[in-house]
C-alpha cells in the first residue's frame, strides 16, 4: 500500500459532486449494487483518467482493471453496519495483485481518502489500513503505510475464486473475517461513518455482491 497525493476527479453519472449529509444506519438489508450499473455510486480517479475505462458492468459482475488508481465509492454514507462482499481476482501479477474495501471514507474525494482499508491485496485480505490520518488504538504509533496485520494465515480461496469478505463496523469497532474466518479487529476509531467503496490498486478484480447487514438490535 502506497500513500500519494494525486490529483482526482470524482464525479457521478450525471457528472456533479454529489456527497450524502448524514449517515444512515441500515435497519434491512440493502443491496449497494443492483447487478446493472453504477446506479448509486460516483468515481475518483488519477489525474481526471475516465473511470469507466477502469470500471464496467457485465453480466451482473463489477470489473475493476486495476488501472489508473483510484477508487469507486457510494453516494450515500452509512453507519453501523455489516458490509458482506462478494469478489475474487481473475489474475495476479506482480505489482498487479492490490485492491481494497474502503470503508468510512471522508469527503473531500482524494487519492487517497481518509478512511479504513479492509485490505485487499493477495494473500493479505484482512490486513487493516488506518489511511491518511485515520487512527486506532491498536494502530496509534505505527506508521500509516503500515497496516495492522492479519491475526493467523490468510483465509482467500484460490485464485479465480470467489472470496467472502465480511467487515463489522460497530460504532468505533472494524472487525474483519475473510471466508468466515475472523482476521482482524480494532477499536476506538477515530471515525465511525462514511461512504463506501473499492480501490483500483493493480489487481484485475471482479466484484458480484455489496450488501449492507443490520447488526443486531437494528434491523427491523
Amino acid at each position: 500500500m502506497k500513500f500519494a497525493i494525486l490529483s482526482c476527479l470524482a464525479l457521478s453519472l450525471s457528472g456533479n459532486l454529489l456527497f450524502a449529509a448524514d449517515p444512515i444506519t441500515p435497519t434491512q438489508r440493502i443491496e449497494l449494487f443492483n447487478g446493472k450499473d453504477f446506479t448509486g455510486w460516483t468515481f475518483c480517479t488519477n489525474n481526471g483518467a475516465d473511470p469507466l475505462k477502469t470500471w464496467t458492468v457485465t453480466n451482473g459482475v463489477i470489473h475493476c482493471t486495476g488501472k489508473p488508481i483510484g477508487y469507486i465509492r457510494t453516494l450515500q454514507s452509512y453507519q453501523n453496519y455489516e458490509l458482506d462482499v462478494s469478489w475474487r481476482f481473475t489474475k495476479v501479477a506482480p505489482k498487479a495483485d492490490n485492491g481494497g474495501v474502503l470503508i468510512h471514507i471522508q469527503s473531500p474525494d482524494s487519492i487517497w481518502p481518509q478512511c479504513l482499508q479492509v485490505q485487499g491485496k493477495h494473500l493479505h485480505q484482512g490486513d487493516l489500513f488506518l489511511m491518511m490520518g485515520a487512527e486506532s488504538k491498536e494502530h496509534k504509533g505505527i506508521d500509516r503505510n503500515t497496516p495492522l496485520p492479519l491475526h493467523g494465515k490468510s483465509a482467500e480461496n484460490p485464485v479465480g475464486e470467489w472470496d467472502q469478505v465480511n467487515t463489522i463496523c460497530s460504532n468505533n469497532v472494524v472487525i474483519s473475517y475473510v471466508n468466515g474466518q475472523w482476521l482482524n479487529q480494532t477499536t476506538e476509531c477515530t471515525i465511525s461513518n462514511g461512504f463506501v467503496g473499492f480501490q483500483s490498486e493493480g489487481g484485475d478484480m471482479e466484484i458480484r455482491s455489496v450488501t449492507l447487514v443490520p447488526l443486531a438490535g437494528t434491523a427491523k
